[in-house]
């Protein structure tokens, strides 16, 4: 009898061992489970503390493989996005592909200026009430990039004017995408 027991107690232990060591399945999500992926990445992204106007993050999924791109101001919010996105359910590997903009105060005026003309006055102003606004200002070196979202095609390009009306703005690329009606 204690034999039986002393087999049945190392079978049990080989075996919770064997369950500890196994591995995430390879296999990849189905589709309905990429869109809940995608999903979550992007509601963690919209929610990290320190994601504001003057960041631009974005991502793709491809297999259980998140890719995060894009460019931040602060470099605290690369990493925050990269361990946002680890712990999801399906996801297996986390590339971080996200830019630490080079910090500079020439390129802060610029942010601010741009918001200022942006954001601050009629039609464009509406767009100002999100918790993050949906035109994203990304400076680097002089050069704008303007990312995001707007309702029609005039405010793209009433966005695209009023940077490039900004002193000290070298070019502007109008990025932003026109939602469909």
């Amino acid at each position: 009898m204690r034999t039986i027991v002393v087999v049945f107690l190392s079978l049990l232990i080989a075996g919770v061992a064997a369950a500890q060591t196994q591995q995430k399945p390879t296999h990849p999500p189905s589709q309905r489970g990429t869109e809940r992926i995608m999903e979550e990445v992007r509601h963690r992204l919209a929610m990290l503390p320190y994601y504001s106007v003057f960041d631009n993050l974005a991502f793709k999924v491809d297999d259980g493989t998140v890719t995060l791109l894009g460019q931040v101001v602060n470099g605290t919010l690369k990493s925050d996005a990269e361990a946002a996105v680890r712990d999801i359910e399906g996801v297996e590997n986390v590339v971080d592909k996200i830019e630490i903009l080079p910090a500079s105060q020439f390129d802060h005026r610029i942010r601010l200026a741009i918001y200022r003309a942006i954001y601050g006055q009629p039609p464009l102003d509406r767009y100002a009430f999100s918790n993050i606004p949906p035109i994203h200002i990304v400076v680097k070196n002089g050069h704008v990039s303007l990312e995001g979202v707007v309702d029609n095609e005039s405010d793209k390009n009433i966005a695209g004017i009023r940077a490039r009306t900004v002193p000290g703005v070298f070019d502007v690329k109008n990025n932003l995408q026109v939602l469909k009606q």
